[in-house]
Parts: C-alpha cells; sequence; structure tokens
C-alpha cells in the first residue's frame, strides 16, 4: 500500500516537475534566441491613437520615431483602438499581452470542442509550452499584433455553423473584416456554400463598422480607400523574406508581373473554393474555415510571418484525423525561423526553396488537409476515442463499434508534448532565428512616398508624449 501511495504522489509531483521545467526551458528560448520584436507593432497602434486623440493629427500621418512605417489598417481598426488613448506606454503593452492571452484561450477553447475539460492541466500546460515554440505565435505577442483576436472572432462564426445556431453567424467575421482586409475571404466561403443569411450578416456588420469610422474621420477613410489601401509599398518591401504570401515568392525571384500573380492568385481561389466546398458538404465546418485561412495568407499580397496564427485550425485537423507526425514536423519546421537563413541572400535554389518554407507548407496545407472527418458538425476535438457499441440483443450476435477515425481527440495534447519536444531539439541543432538589425518583419524600406494625404510627419513623431 505504502509503495503504491508513493508512486501515486510521485506520478503528479512529477508532472509538476516537468511542466515546470519545460516551461523554464521555454521561456529562457523565447527570451534569448528569437529576435524580440519590441511590440513595434502595438508601437504603431499606441501613437496613432495618440496623435489622433490628443494632437489633433492624421490617422495615417503618424510614424514610429525613427522609421517611416505607420498605420496601416482601415480607419475602423483605429477606432477600435481608442481605448489605447488613455494608457501608458506599459499599461498598453499590459493590455496588449492580456488580450491575445485571452483571444489564444478562446481559439483553443473553440477548437477543443466540448471535451476540453477532459484533457486536465497536465496537457493543457504541455500544449501551451508547445505553441510558445511556434513562431507565428510568438510573434504575434512580441509585436503586439491583433490577428490572434482577429482568428477568435472567426473562429466564434465556425462554431455557431458548425454546432447548428449559426442564425446570427457572420458577425465574427464582419467585425473581423472591418479591423483587417485578410478575414473578408471567409464572407467569401459563406457565399461559396450557399449560406447568404450569414454572409449578409457579415457584410453588414463590416459596412456598418466602415461607416461608423467614415463619420468619425472622413478624411482619413477617404485617403484609406482611395489611395492607400492600394499602395503596397507602404507596408514594406514585397521580397522581404517575411513576406511569406505568393506575392512573396515572386518578388525573390525577382517576378514584377503583376498579371502572373493575378494568375496564380486565381488558381489558388480555385482549389480553396472545391475543397472547401467539399468539406462543408461533408459537414466538416472546421476544415473549410481552416482550408480559408491558408488559402487567405497566400492570396494576400503581405503575409508577414506572424499572420500565419491563421493556420492554427489546419493543425487542429491534422491532429483530428490522425495525422499526428505530419502535423509534428510541420509545426516543428514553424518553430524553427528557417526562413530567417535566408535573411541576406534569397538566390539559387536552395533560396527558392528555404525563403519560401513556410510558403510551401501553407500552399501544403491547402492542397492536402484532410477534410470530412466530422459527420456530427462537433468542433475538431470534441469527437472521443471511441463509438458506443448498441447492446447486443438475444437475436442478433455482440458487436463491437469502429471508431471512424484513426486517432482519438484524447491523445492529441500528448502528441503536443511529442511535438514541443521535437521543436525544441530541431531549434537546438542551430535552426534558430538569426538576428536582424530591423525591429519588424514590415520595417524594411518603406513607400516612396508617407502614408499620408499630406507630405509631413505628425508633431507627435517628433515630440512623443513620456511614457
Amino acid at each position: 500500500m505504502t509503495g503504491r501511495s508513493g508512486k501515486a504522489a510521485a506520478g503528479p509531483r512529477g508532472r509538476l516537475l516537468l511542466v515546470l521545467a519545460l516551461a523554464v526551458a521555454v521561456t529562457a528560448f523565447t527570451a534569448t534566441v528569437p529576435l524580440l520584436r519590441g511590440f513595434f507593432d502595438l508601437r504603431v497602434y499606441y501613437g496613432t491613437v495618440h496623435t489622433w486623440v490628443h494632437h489633433g493629427g492624421r490617422i495615417y500621418d503618424y510614424r514610429v520615431p525613427g522609421t517611416a512605417y505607420g498605420f496601416t489598417y482601415p480607419p475602423f481598426a483605429a477606432v477600435v483602438m481608442l481605448p489605447l488613448a488613455p494608457l501608458s506606454r506599459p499599461t498598453a503593452i499590459v493590455a496588449s499581452l492580456l488580450a491575445n492571452l485571452a483571444a489564444l484561450a478562446v481559439v483553443l477553447r473553440l477548437l477543443a470542442g466540448d471535451g476540453w475539460r477532459r484533457h486536465g492541466w497536465y496537457r493543457w500546460a504541455l500544449c501551451l509550452c508547445v505553441l510558445a515554440l511556434f513562431e507565428p505565435l510568438r510573434d504575434t505577442f512580441s509585436f503586439g499584433q491583433v490577428n490572434l483576436v482577429l482568428l477568435a472572432l472567426v473562429l466564434v462564426d465556425c462554431r455557431l455553423l458548425a454546432s447548428g445556431r449559426g442564425r446570427w453567424a457572420g458577425a465574427g467575421i464582419g467585425l473581423a473584416a472591418a479591423v483587417k482586409l485578410t478575414p473578408a475571404l471567409f464572407i467569401g466561403l459563406l457565399l461559396l456554400v450557399g449560406r447568404r443569411r450569414s454572409a449578409g450578416i457579415a457584410t453588414a456588420v463590416a459596412g456598418a463598422a466602415t461607416a461608423m469610422a467614415a463619420w468619425a474621420d472622413p478624411r482619413a477613410s477617404r485617403f484609406y480607400w482611395t489611395e492607400a489601401l492600394w499602395n503596397t509599398r507602404r507596408i514594406g518591401r514585397l521580397d522581404y523574406v517575411s513576406n511569406q504570401s505568393l506575392q512573396g515568392v515572386l518578388a525573390r525571384l525577382g517576378e514584377p508581373d503583376r498579371v502572373l500573380w493575378a494568375m496564380a492568385v486565381l488558381l489558388t481561389l480555385c482549389v480553396w473554393a472545391r475543397r472547401s466546398r467539399g468539406a462543408v458538404a461533408a459537414g466538416d465546418w472546421t476544415a473549410a474555415f481552416a482550408l480559408t485561412g491558408a488559402a487567405a495568407c497566400l492570396v494576400s499580397p503581405i503575409t508577414w510571418v506572424h499572420h500565419l496564427v491563421w493556420l492554427l485550425p489546419s493543425f487542429a485537423v491534422l491532429m483530428r484525423a490522425g495525422r499526428l507526425r505530419i502535423a509534428g514536423v510541420l509545426y516543428t519546421v514553424f518553430c524553427t525561423s528557417v526562413v530567417w537563413l535566408w535573411y541576406d541572400d534569397a538566390s539559387g535554389v536552395d533560396g527558392f526553396l528555404g525563403s519560401n518554407t513556410y510558403t510551401w507548407i501553407t500552399l501544403g496545407l491547402l492542397l492536402g488537409l484532410p477534410t470530412g472527418q466530422l459527420r456530427d458538425d462537433r468542433p475538431p476535438l470534441a469527437r472521443s476515442a471511441s463509438t458506443t457499441a448498441p447492446a447486443p440483443s438475444p437475436d442478433s450476435p455482440r458487436t463491437t463499434a469502429v471508431p471512424d477515425q484513426p486517432e482519438s481527440s484524447s491523445g492529441v495534447l500528448d502528441a503536443a508534448a511529442t511535438t514541443g519536444a521535437a521543436a525544441a531539439a530541431a531549434v537546438a541543432c542551430g535552426f534558430a532565428r538569426r538576428a536582424s538589425s530591423e525591429p519588424t518583419g514590415s520595417t524594411r524600406p518603406a513607400a516612396e512616398k508617407p502614408q499620408s494625404s499630406s507630405a509631413r510627419a505628425s508633431s507627435y513623431t517628433v515630440n512623443p508624449p513620456p511614457s
């Protein structure tokens, strides 16, 4: 009895020690090896709002001191970020971290489904350690970015549609599309599969939000929709290695032909439409949303590495379908920052293959992501390991139900531990990111003209308020 009690007590203690050790290792890695981004994008949001509210400046006049970079989102995004106005910079950083943590919790909850409690604290702790190694996710936190919040909004609609409670589905997509244009492709998904009501709600919400921003600042709205939107160079260099879109691949090849890019986008959208319709026809809304996230990353003119948090649902789908090795390998690659090995020179065959590694993975997910694994419209991790067999009757032999999936959801978070170990090993073998002098993936030489309707920067740029 004493020996059994000792083993039972050592189990939880050992798990706790393992989680603590792994958390310390992950923290040490993220604090020292990757290039931390210094909350650069949050500085853009914060400075823009303070310029607009406290200094009488224009939304698109502001530039981060010492750089030529300013606000690049639609005006409604600035309206959403107005709560930053009364905050100090340190408080704004804390608010950004809390918002992203809350968004991550929502994303994990939605992807895990109703059986999320079954996994227990140990598996969730391992999962969080693994997620901390994922480059797009850690860059999202380090930049102070908003993509994780937008992903949470979109996945809320996915859950509503998958659960049959889609009467008001579309509002989250509409809000996300009003903040940033990339999620607008999800409206296309709703139209594609005949969910006209949800598509109408999404469009109405996005339109109302955009109209509210136009009322708040007509001049900024006019400038954005007539000029800034069409000038992709204002965001940064298309050939910068952080741009993991189809446009980025062509730009690094030195191919400026927009016709070729348009053809690649059209072909990608055709594949997306075919596969997404098949997924929805099979009742697999999560796979359809995962495919749409991957397609949006490919067709967007600029997809910085931190934008690739839109691929998180794809990994959930892979694990749900029992493709744990594939998910582990691909996830490990995303933890290595391997594309930065070609930061200085992306020429040659190795440069073509290596500098676009994340693009190839995204394209592979679009082409090969398994769909139709769920028939009951439940979220991806909700299905249990076995199907309950009916009670045998005297007139029929006893039968055993066979699961219709090769892998149970209860093993997904255990697999995350293996993935994390592989990722840590790969990083330790020398694939960690090379240091860069640039503060952000988008801060390469800027557009030839300022992101403003005037040639001046705001007074805030010259005399920023104290933190």
